[in-house]
């Protein structure tokens, strides 16, 4: 859902919805989330380029969700998950293939508009989050070459600008039941 804060309360919030679309669910994990007790929220840390713990948080991670924004219709969130290590870490920078999914293409039609983008991993067992802000283009490949995992031809290519981490939400989960329709990493 796009659309403008209309109230809060004490009993939520409301939303005036001016778009709503659905997302893909196909590579969606399914996770039973918990809501613990926020821990103490940790200390953030900023970085401009990755650690050790960082790549070990997104080389591990099924799922993150990619922030785009278009100059005048507004900001998209989105999922991408797959098997754990289909975001690769290369040179300091990320990519990850697209797979077939709504063919909405809004995240790729506001990267054409606009290279701006984050992206946000949680590390479900322990709460803790790494948000890296950026610049992201779409990379069209031959279909079927290696590390081209849904076979769509194309993949996303991530730029670190800022890295903020450290952050302990709120959630916990089990491990999760992975999507069937994941396809191997290649």
């Amino acid at each position: 859902m796009n659309g403008t804060l209309a109230r809060t309360g004490a009993g939520g919030l409301e939303l005036a919805v001016d778009q709503a679309f659905g997302n893909c669910p196909k590579y969606i994990q399914q996770r039973h989330l918990e809501h613990i007790e926020r821990p103490a929220p940790g200390h953030v840390q900023r970085h401009d380029h990755l650690v050790a713990d960082h790549t070990a948080l997104i080389t591990r991670a099924d799922t993150f969700f990619l922030g785009t924004v278009h100059p005048t219709r507004g900001a998209d969130a989105s999922h991408r998950g797959g098997t754990p290590g289909f975001v690769r870490v290369e040179g300091g920078q990320l990519w990850w293939p697209d797979y077939p999914g709504n063919n909405m293409f809004n995240s790729f039609g506001n990267l054409a508009s606009d290279k701006t983008a984050a992206l946000l991993f949680v590390d479900f067992e322990t709460g803790v989050s790494l948000h890296l802000s950026g610049t992201a283009t779409v990379e069209w490949t031959a279909a079927g070459i290696a590390g081209d995992d849904g076979g769509a031809g194309r993949r996303v290519r991530f730029a670190i600008g800022s890295i903020a981490s450290g952050l302990r939400l709120g959630i916990r989960s089990e491990a999760p039941h992975p999507s069937p329709h994941n396809p191997p990493t290649t």
